[in-house]
């Protein structure tokens, strides 16, 4: 089984590319909506989180918003949130792979945001870097509910600058040109590793 890590900067498109990668009836994990659920209630990460920063959690849930709040305090936080939430992601990753190999599925995508700032590179067969122009990207984000400037400027100084991602990919799906070209670089993605895959070793 081929296992693709699906990445790319914030409002690149990457969300909306894996949903591209399910329609084509690949098996998808998104780590976001993994780490959602585990900050639910009875999510695993809500007690050891809880006694971290006890002010995160919110009727039995951890609440992103404090969390946020907390780490913007304290910055020395975020890699021990990370030491605690990190694993647990892994953990899910590891079942889904296992799960889909069951199945017989020949492809599978691992969708992790932070894939290089975290090393899971390594962990994956072929790296897909969901990219866009500066300024498609910058307009994108500061459309988002509650962004501004100064947030996405702290966010970008954590990531991976785009133009490593993409000289690090083994694909680039660029989602500024619309929806169709991005869903035929999907399906002209899967049709490489396919022919790889039963090309001539």
């Amino acid at each position: 089984m081929i296992v693709i890590g699906l990445t790319g900067s914030i409002a690149m498109g990457k969300s909306e590319t894996a949903r591209m990668f399910a329609a084509e009836g690949i098996p998808v994990l998104d780590a976001d909506a993994e780490v959602h659920r585990l900050y639910d209630a009875g999510g695993a990460a809500v007690v050891p989180l809880g006694r971290l920063v006890p002010e995160a959690i919110r009727n039995g849930k951890v609440d992103r918003a404090q969390l946020s709040a907390a780490i913007a305090r304290d910055e020395s936080l975020l890699p021990r949130i990370e030491t605690i939430v990190h694993p647990l992601v892994r953990a899910r990753q590891q079942e889904f792979l296992a799960e889909c190999r069951a199945r017989g599925a020949a492809i599978a995508v691992l969708d992790i945001p932070l894939l290089f700032e975290t090393g899971r590179d390594s962990d994956v067969d072929r790296v897909v870097v969901v990219t866009a122009p500066p300024e498609v990207q910058r307009a994108r984000a500061l459309a988002r509910p509650g962004m501004t400037a100064e947030k996405l400027e702290l966010i970008l100084a954590r990531q991976v600058p785009d133009a490593e991602k993409r000289r690090r990919a083994d694909y680039l799906v660029d989602s500024s040109q619309g929806l169709e070209a991005a869903r035929r670089q999907v399906a002209a993605i899967l049709a490489d590793i396919e022919s790889k895959r039963s090309g001539p070793s």
